[in-house]
């Protein structure tokens, strides 16, 4: 079988040995959880409970009422601490929900599964998804009810279901695809019926081969297969996954819509699965705990709100040494300047290490390497100037806007110039000034 990719890249030390095979293990939920009202792509949550309510475990306490939204559920069942903006694990003060927990996980009552979900209409399957709460759990936390709504002038032939999990450390995704295969492609199925497409395919990296083998079986008799890709970073993004797999381009500013594609995360499919079927708000999620400071690394199943604290307790602790915290991925992920923020529907990691000694940045020696290894095309040194200038019509019209953030140029900078900064920077900015203009 020819072993499919795309072009540039990177391939960073993967260390995924440290947890590819530990099985999931539940974490006991906290005596006390912080749930934010956002906790994903587009506008807060409305909240719907004030201190001194009492609440149950899958009750919703915020409402998402625009279009670009999602619910919030409690992931305990107890009292209302507060309702204030508190720390959030994305870098900014959020309006968040806490809530002690009463240690009896009392169930909201108006739970509703479907004995036969796949007999569902398209809309009604994506009614009990945007219910649900349910949001990409890749990462980028998007709506999926909103992903599973294709624009009717922009027919869906195909979904991809993203099992790559490239960024290195990770293996959260790993675990779900080896002890909840079934449970994947049923959801995967739902999106199907939803988005209207013809076909499921499911995208798994090489260093990934018992999982792939796995669901090639599964999918013999259906109308779907398992592909196996290149090992290399960031091949899990979304435009980069369709071309490897498809050899489609998404257009500049595009989406997926634009080639007829959907992609959902493997977590995701899980998500959508446990949403129809049992009525279940996405509460908890799967992630990894791990780092050369972390004391036992494991993959979890955590509440949502859980504070970071007592993750990495229970994970045995971090080491003295350790003093970097990011939530996420190596490459991708967000530093973390406390442990007193909780666990978000985003969270896909948790990683601890000891500082490196601080790098000194060098001027640009135009090597290029940010260019050969840039998976969009650009040329990140060149965008990294005009921020630096404030050039933002400049850098907007050489693709700023297209930039993933991977950070295979920052990696691959002998200069150790701050590219991913400047770019994210200059990115703001170019919304923000496009917010005031309108």
């Amino acid at each position: 079988m020819k072993i499919k990719s795309f072009p540039h890249g990177v391939h960073p030390p993967e260390f995924k040995e440290l947890t590819a095979e530990k099985p999931l293990e539940q974490m006991p939920p906290s005596e006390k959880v912080m749930i934010p009202l956002l906790q994903h792509f587009g506008s807060p949550a409305q909240p719907l409970v004030q201190k001194g309510d009492e609440v149950l475990l899958g009750q919703k306490i915020g409402e998402g009422k625009s279009l670009f939204s999602a619910s919030v559920h409690s992931s305990v069942s107890g009292k209302v601490l507060s309702v204030e903006s508190l720390n959030h694990p994305g870098g900014s003060p959020v309006l968040t929900v806490t809530i002690a927990n009463d240690g009896q996980d009392s169930v909201f009552p108006e739970r509703r599964g479907e004995k036969n979900p796949f007999s569902l209409r398209p809309e009604e399957i994506r009614q009990k998804v945007k219910e649900a709460g349910v949001v990409g759990l890749g990462g980028a936390a998007f709506p999926t009810s909103v992903k599973l709504s294709p624009p009717k002038d922009k027919p869906i032939d195909t979904l991809i279901i993203n099992g790559c999990e490239c960024e290195p450390l990770l293996t959260s995704d790993y675990r779900l695809m080896l002890e909840a295969p079934d449970d994947i492609l049923k959801g995967a199925e739902l999106a199907r019926i939803a988005t209207g497409a013809e076909r499921i395919i499911v995208g798994i990296e090489e260093n990934k081969k018992e999982a792939f083998e796995l669901f090639q079986d599964k999918l013999q008799n259906s109308p779907g297969e398992a592909v196996l890709l290149k090992t290399k970073y960031p091949q899990g993004a979304e435009k980069n996954l369709i071309y490897s797999l498809l050899r489609r381009k998404v257009p500049r500013g595009g989406l997926p819509f634009d080639v007829k594609i959907v992609v959902q995360n493997v977590g995701t499919a899980k998500a959508i699965w446990d949403a129809v079927k049992d009525g279940k708000p996405l509460y908890e999620r799967a992630i990894t705990v791990s780092g050369q400071s972390i004391k036992e690394p494991k993959n979890i199943i955590t509440r949502i709100g859980t504070p970071f604290r007592d993750v990495i307790n229970f994970c045995g602790g971090a080491s003295d040494e350790a003093n970097i915290l990011v939530m996420g991925g190596p490459m991708m992920g967000i530093a973390q300047w406390s442990l007193d923020v909780p666990v978000v529907k985003g969270t896909s990691g948790m990683l601890a290490w000891p500082a490196p000694s601080l790098s000194r940045e060098y001027p640009c020696i135009r090597c290029s390497r940010c260019l050969e290894h840039c998976p969009m095309g650009l040329v990140p040194t060149q965008l990294a100037k005009y921020v630096k200038f404030d050039l933002f019509k400049e850098a907007e019209d050489w693709g700023i806007l297209d930039c993933v953030e991977c950070g295979s140029c920052q990696y691959t900078c002998p200069s150790k110039i701050p590219l991913v900064h400047w770019i994210r920077l200059g990115k703001n900015k170019i919304i923000s000034l496009r917010k005031k203009s309108a």
